[in-house]
């Protein structure tokens, strides 16, 4: 793997782990599985991630396609991705970001108005989708690839480092309950400020890339 492949890897992994935020899903996700046995827990774990994998991959390597249909450059994706993350990145910052997931987990409800149980199958919605696949991890994905990811060195640089944030979302739901008592609130929240500072900066560096692909 040559030089530049090694710093998409780190910048991939860096903007995935921003975007996805493992750290922060983790309470949404114990929260949800509270009342939940081991067995469910673990399948629901497994299953939110594979899903997530799925909707991502298909992003990757079909988003271009479908950019195209539209009739939306790649440069103006490449902006207005920038401009989404860094809208993220601000939320993250000012913690906007993990009120609105837990005002939405408290508001799930089924179709009748009766709440959902801690048993039931929260893999797809919220999870998978908007959880981890969500708008800002599909737009990183699909700029990635549609840029220094053309090559397949590029491209297998970027599907480690997503691959490698999936897993870790893996391993942090299994082992949800202790890791949530060994951080803290306090400690969590002030990770996710510190990862909020660096999607800016990496969003603003996308909009940079957009505007001046567009102009020259």
């Amino acid at each position: 793997m040559t030089g530049f492949e090694l710093s998409l890897l780190s910048a991939s992994f860096v903007t995935f782990f921003v975007v996805i935020d493992p750290i922060g899903v983790a309470p949404i996700f114990a929260a949800l599985t509270d009342q939940s046995s081991p067995k469910h827990r673990r399948a629901m774990a497994i299953k939110s991630v594979l899903i997530a994998t799925g909707v991502l991959l298909m992003f990757a390597y079909l988003g271009e396609w479908l950019l195209g249909a539209l009739h939306i450059s790649l440069d103006a994706f490449r902006a207005a991705g920038g401009v989404l993350l860094f809208m993220i990145a601000l939320d993250m910052i000012f913690e906007k970001r993990t009120e609105r997931r837990e005002e939405r987990v408290e508001n799930m409800t089924h179709e009748d108005g009766t709440p959902m149980t801690s048993e039931e199958d929260i893999s797809v919605f919220p999870m998978a989708i908007p959880m981890l696949a969500g708008p800002g991890a599909i737009a990183s994905v699909m700029l990635f690839m549609s840029g220094d990811g053309e090559t397949i060195g590029g491209q297998l640089a970027v599907l480690a480092g997503l691959g490698a944030n999936l897993v870790l979302c893996l391993v942090i739901f299994l082992a949800v309950g202790p890791l949530m008592r060994l951080i803290g609130d306090t400690l969590a929240a002030m990770i996710t400020r510190i990862l909020g500072v660096i999607l800016a900066a990496l969003a603003a560096q996308f909009i940079f890339d957009g505007i001046a692909g567009a102009l020259l």
